[in-house]
């Protein structure tokens, strides 16, 4: 079971390995550059190093996640060229460090409309496939919660960014359970988490399907809101969790919580220990 949260990187990037270990994880999330920031310094050939053996002596499955100032959806042109030129430098930082899948936020339209949004969305990504040919990291879109004008918000408009995308076979998708719940999906018994799986399964396809955020939602369903919350606290509860931690199908895809840390790192701790008491043996108990 690939199992982990957000690490921080105070310190440099090679330090999320250590805080990882200390809470038991088995894999983890990281920014590689301030997420509050477009650019970044160039990292360091000692620091892609440091980084690169951490993860080689530990062994944990590495995600980044994209800075949240990208929307690659807007119509406002400087706003959108920035935001290329940021997911550029994502990627070639992903690149140095071998982390296979860059989870990104899909934008918003801004008030441009759904159709020209995800077209926006597709052209930017296209740009950045076609300056950076040859890399293996793929962009793992993130499912939106709707909020406001969010794109990405139902799996049709995430397989249509894909079709539209000249390149399709560089993305990825990332599903997050608050996201999912607050923009409609239901998943909170095995029936409607099967026929919610079956529906992904046909719009967008599981060999798509890299990334989990196992996230509670303080929001019920269909709200648009997107606010985390600890598990089994909120609109979806505990059990549900079990049915994707079970899945056979995700068996090899990293679980990873973005819940709230007041207390760090004790809320990771517990949250991480709440979804392990989900996990059956392979007898099924």
């Amino acid at each position: 079971m690939l199992l982990g949260a957000h690490m921080s990187v105070s310190g440099g990037v090679d330090t999320a390995f250590e805080r990882a270990i200390a809470i038991n994880c088995t894999a983890l999330q990281i920014f590689t550059k301030s997420n509050r920031q477009w650019q970044a310094k160039d990292l360091e050939a000692e620091a892609i190093e440091r980084f690169l053996q951490a993860q080689t002596t530990c062994g944990l499955p590495v995600v980044c996640h994209a800075s949240y100032l990208l929307n690659l959806g807007t119509p406002d042109d400087t706003i959108w060229h920035k935001s290329i030129e940021a997911l550029i430098i994502e990627l070639q930082r992903c690149e140095q460090l071998k982390i296979p899948y860059l989870v990104l936020h899909c934008g918003g339209h801004m008030g441009s409309g759904v159709e020209d949004g995800l077209a926006r969305v597709a052209a930017g990504l296209d740009i950045a496939h076609q300056r950076l040919p040859g890399y293996q990291v793929k962009i793992a879109l993130e499912i939106s919660a709707g909020q406001g004008t969010h794109l990405g918000v139902t799996f049709e408009e995430i397989a249509e960014m894909i079709r539209l995308c000249q390149e399709p076979e560089r993305l990825a998708v990332c599903f997050d359970t608050c996201h999912a719940l607050a923009a409609g999906y239901e998943f909170r018994t095995p029936e409607s988490y099967e026929a919610m799986i079956a529906e992904f399964d046909r719009v967008i396809g599981l060999d798509r399907l890299t990334v989990f955020h196992v996230n509670d939602s303080e929001k019920d369903l269909g709200s648009r809101i997107d606010r985390h919350t600890h598990i089994g606290e909120g609109c979806i509860g505990l059990e549900p969790f079990g049915y994707f931690l079970n899945d056979p199908r995700f068996k090899h895809i990293p679980f990873l919580l973005e819940t709230p840390v007041d207390d760090d790192p004790g809320d990771n701790i517990r949250n991480l220990e709440k979804l392990r008491s989900l996990v059956k043996s392979e007898d099924g108990r």
